[in-house]
C-alpha cells in the first residue's frame, strides 16, 4: 500500500513524536508513506479562520501535488486532514470555487483524490498485519483515547461516529489495551487558543485530565498534535493553576501501537515527553 503523505507543520516541530512514530508503524506494516514534494502549509486554523478562500485554496495546492503523484492522501495530524478532506469537498462540489481557487494556484484540480486519515489507514488493514506482529501487548495498560473535535467534525469528512467514536479504541483493543468508557473523549481541548486564550485552554484541558483520571487512566491516546500539546506540555501548568497533581502520561496511537508490535520506545519518541513515560513502559514491561 503507498499513500502521498502530507506530514504538515506540526510533525515537522511541536508534534515530531506523531511523525517519527507514524513514520515507524507505517514501515513495519508494510504501508509505504510517500512525501509531498513541496508541500506546503494546510491552512489550519490561522488561515481557514482569516479568509475561507485562502485556507481552501492552500489545501487544494497540496491536493493537486498529491494528484500529479497518482496516489491518494494521507495525513496524521486530525487538522491536517479535517483541513484536506474538507477542501476535497468544496472542490468537488463547488465549481465556481474550484475555478476560483484553481486561478488562484495555478494547478489545476478538481477533487480528483481521496484523503483519510492515518488513523483510517491504519484500522482499515487487515487485522492479522497488527495483531500477527505482537510482541509486548499492553495487557495492563488503561488507556483514555481522545479523539477530539477535528476528527469527528464537520459530518462531512468525520472518520467516526462523533458522540462515541471507537476506531482508535479497537485499533488499542488489538493490541491488547483496555480502553476506558469515559465522558470527555470527543470535548474540545481548546487547540489554538493556547495563545490567545491560555486560561479557556487550561480550564477545557484540566477537565479532561480529571476525566481520564476518574476513570482510572494510566495514560491518554490521541491522533491531534495540538490536543497532545495542550495535554502534555501544559498538565503542569494545569497542575500549577488548579492546584491538582496529574501525572498522566499522553501519547499518539501510533506510539502505543507500535510499542506494542516490538518497536523501540527510543525509535518511537518515547523520550521527548513532558511528562514521563517510564511508567507505561514498566506496565507493558
Amino acid at each position: 500500500m503507498r499513500f502521498a503523505y502530507f506530514p504538515g507543520c506540526c510533525d515537522h516541530t511541536s508534534g515530531r513524536e506523531y511523525d517519527i512514530s507514524t513514520r515507524a508503524l507505517c514501515q513495519a506494516l508494510d504501508v509505504e508513506l510517500v512525501e509531498i514534494p513541496d508541500w506546503s502549509c494546510c491552512g489550519s486554523t490561522p488561515g481557514h479562520s482569516t479568509s475561507h478562500l485562502l485556507g481552501v485554496a492552500l489545501a487544494a495546492r497540496n491536493l493537486a501535488l498529491v494528484a500529479e503523484m497518482g496516489l491518494d492522501c494521507t495525513a496524521s495530524c486530525a487538522a491536517c486532514y479535517q483541513r484536506l478532506a474538507m477542501a476535497n469537498v468544496e472542490m468537488q462540489n463547488n465549481s465556481e470555487l474550484c475555478e476560483k481557487i484553481n486561478w488562484i494556484t495555478g494547478k489545476p484540480y478538481h477533487g480528483s483524490v481521496k484523503v483519510k486519515s492515518i488513523v483510517e489507514i491504519i484500522a482499515e488493514l487487515d487485522p492479522e498485519q497488527i495483531t500477527g506482529r505482537l510482541v509486548k501487548p499492553l495487557q495492563n495498560l488503561k488507556v483514555a483515547v481522545y479523539y477530539g473535535c477535528l476528527m469527528v467534525r464537520p459530518k462531512e469528512v468525520q472518520v467516526d461516529d462523533p458522540e462515541n467514536p471507537l476506531v482508535m479504541d479497537h485499533l488499542l483493543e488489538a493490541v491488547g489495551a483496555q480502553t476506558l468508557d469515559w465522558s470527555s473523549k470527543t470535548e474540545c481541548c481548546g487547540a489554538s487558543l493556547a495563545i490567545s486564550n491560555e486560561d479557556v485552554v487550561l480550564k477545557l484541558t484540566g477537565k479532561i485530565l480529571a476525566d481520564a483520571a476518574r476513570a482510572g487512566a494510566d495514560c491518554i491516546a490521541t491522533a491531534c498534535p495540538l490536543c497532545h500539546f495542550n495535554l502534555d506540555m501544559r498538565q503542569k501548568k494545569i497542575n500549577q493553576v488548579l492546584g491538582t497533581g496529574y501525572q498522566l502520561p499522553v501519547f499518539y496511537f501510533t506510539q502505543l501501537i507500535g510499542l506494542a508490535i516490538g518497536l523501540k520506545p527510543e525509535d518511537l519518541s518515547f523520550n521527548t515527553h513532558f511528562i514521563d513515560t517510564n511508567k507505561v513502559l514498566k506496565l507493558v514491561g
